[in-house]
């Protein structure tokens, strides 16, 4: 009877979970269920009914096992991309510093060319201690980001992976880092050879540390305000552009027109080396 009763039962999930079963199987189960009736338990045993009642139980079995999780590591390809492209966005800046300098005149190369330098050393030194916490830290409202654990980077291990994106984050807070150097360099252009070094120094540290560092966080980080809208900004079209096109036009404004330079003066600014600057534009194109 317990025989019968558990040939029907797998039967029935056989036919509830809708698997295959090829003619020769239907063909035992059938003369199996009829020995079971007649109490002939010995005949409806054959080989291949215990074949397919082996494979149904290991397939019931497996099924209520609980799933374990695989744990995350680190992809080996996207950690070398992130590597490379990092690299390459470095490398816009001595770009940037050529392609500016070409431009200018001759006696002002060393300050154009040390505006794009300088914001290598205090955007560095800025986005380590505060500037990656603001810009992706938890958020804030969605308009500024801030956790205690990033300031200094003194709470992020080394073996901590940002997000899903099977990457150590240390390596994301060094590629989010040259966009924060690159993007205040390109608003030098707009005041070369008419802005005291000391001052523009300062206009580094407070741009970044209020403009861009919560833009990036309206942007990038989730839970940003325009990231929650579906904002995407893959090159940064918003973050980098447009903030250092509109903060160029205005720093240009508040400086005000050159004073060697207008209607009733005879100097004329020209550019002093401009295979210099075509290499620099250059490099600036292959690194972005």
């Amino acid at each position: 009877m317990q025989f019968h009763e558990g040939l029907e039962h797998s039967a029935i999930t056989v036919r509830t979970e809708r698997r295959y079963l090829g003619p020769r199987q239907h063909k035992e189960i059938s003369r199996a269920l009829v020995a079971a009736q007649r109490g002939d338990a010995m005949t409806a045993i054959t080989p291949t009914l215990l074949e397919l009642c082996l494979t149904q139980t290991l397939t019931v079995a497996q099924a209520a096992a609980p799933e374990v999780p695989k744990p995350v590591t680190i992809d080996a390809g996207s950690t070398a991309w992130m590597l490379t492209s990092s690299a390459m966005v470095l490398l816009m800046v001595p770009g940037l510093a050529m392609f500016y300098a070409g431009l200018v005149r001759r006696k002002n190369i060393l300050a154009t060319m040390m505006q794009s330098f300088v914001a290598m050393a205090v955007i560095g030194v800025q986005w380590v201690l505060i500037g990656y916490c603001l810009a992706f830290g938890k958020t804030v409202n969605g308009f500024i980001g801030w956790d205690t654990s990033l300031i200094g980077l003194h709470g992020l291990e080394h073996t901590k992976l940002y997000a899903d994106k099977a990457i150590p984050e240390l390596v994301f807070v060094m590629f989010q880092g040259k966009f924060a150097i690159i993007t205040p360099a390109l608003i030098s252009g707009a005041v070369a050879e008419r802005m005291k070094f000391s001052s523009y120094l300062l206009f580094l540290l407070f741009w970044t540390t209020f403009i861009y560092c919560p833009l990036a966080h309206w942007v990038w980080a989730p839970g940003g305000w325009l990231f929650e809208k579906g904002v995407l900004d893959f090159a940064g079209g918003t973050v980098v552009h447009i903030s250092s096109g509109f903060s160029a036009l205005v720093l240009a404004m508040l400086v005000g027109r050159r004073r060697d330079y207008g209607p009733q003066s005879t100097a004329t600014v020209l550019p002093h080396n401009l295979p210099l600057a075509l290499t620099g534009a250059g490099q600036l194109w292959f690194g972005w």
